[in-house]
Parts: C-alpha cells; structure tokens; sequence
C-alpha cells in the first residue's frame, strides 16, 4: 500500500501531514509513504488512490472517498484564479472525469489538530486499511 501526503512545509496550518508522515512510517514500515509535491503526476501512483492531507473547516478527521463520478462533486474546490490556485480537489475531479483514476480515498485532517492527536487517530485508521488489505474485503 502507497499513500500520497500532501501538505506545504513553510506553511504551519497546512504542514501536518508531512510533520507527521515520519512518525506514521515507523509504525506502519511496509507502507510507502510519499510526500507529493505535486499534483500532477497523481495517475502515476494508480488508479485507486490513497491521500493525506489537511483540510479546512473541518474539527475532526474525516475519511472521504470517491468511487463514483458523482462522488467527485463532494469535492470542494474554490475559484481558479491562476496557476496556483489548481488544488488537489480539482485535480481528483479533473483526473476521474478523464478516466485515468477510478478512486480516491483521502484522510484529511483538521489544519489545527496536535500532532499527537493525528498520529493516534491516524493510527487507527490505518490498522484498518492494512487489515482490509490483508483479507481483500
């Protein structure tokens, strides 16, 4: 299993999943974690994707996946102004309606959690994965 962490290092409220992916990969060591730093190569990881990242308005972490095309609506994405405003969420929409990923599985975390909090919730989570991984269901 390969999970794509998104997040900015220079930027505090938007640097959790990458403050955290160190502490996660030592408890989960056959899990690739990949810092992406990009969107644009997200088909390169397959077609069913699994992502970290924060999220805004959010206060606890949401799991939110996309299978369906109509899925990818809950995607919030805000208006496009230039280049640097092309987000993750677009990206996924953009992506899934050009039939190069069939899914998406993100973890988004609140821009405000403690680092603490988000590696015991996300410990969790990802026993989880891992289990329904193993059994194939």
């Amino acid at each position: 299993m390969k999970i794509l962490v998104f997040g900015n290092p220079l930027v505090e409220i938007d640097s959790l999943a990458l403050r955290i992916m160190p502490k996660i990969s030592k408890l989960f060591p056959k899990i690739k974690f990949i810092e992406a730093d990009s969107t644009e190569t997200l088909q390169n990881h397959g077609r069913d994707l699994r992502i970290l990242d924060v999220a805004k308005n959010i206060e606890e972490i949401k799991i939110v996946k996309f299978e369906k095309d109509t899925d990818m609506e809950k995607l919030e994405t805000g208006k496009i102004f230039s280049m640097h405003d092309f987000d993750l969420g677009y990206n996924l929409k953009i992506l899934k309606s050009l039939g190069k990923i069939d899914s998406a599985e993100i973890i988004c975390l609140p821009m405000k959690m403690s680092e603490e909090d988000a590696v015991n919730q996300i410990h969790l989570i990802l026993r989880k994965w891992v289990a329904h991984d193993m059994h194939g269901s």
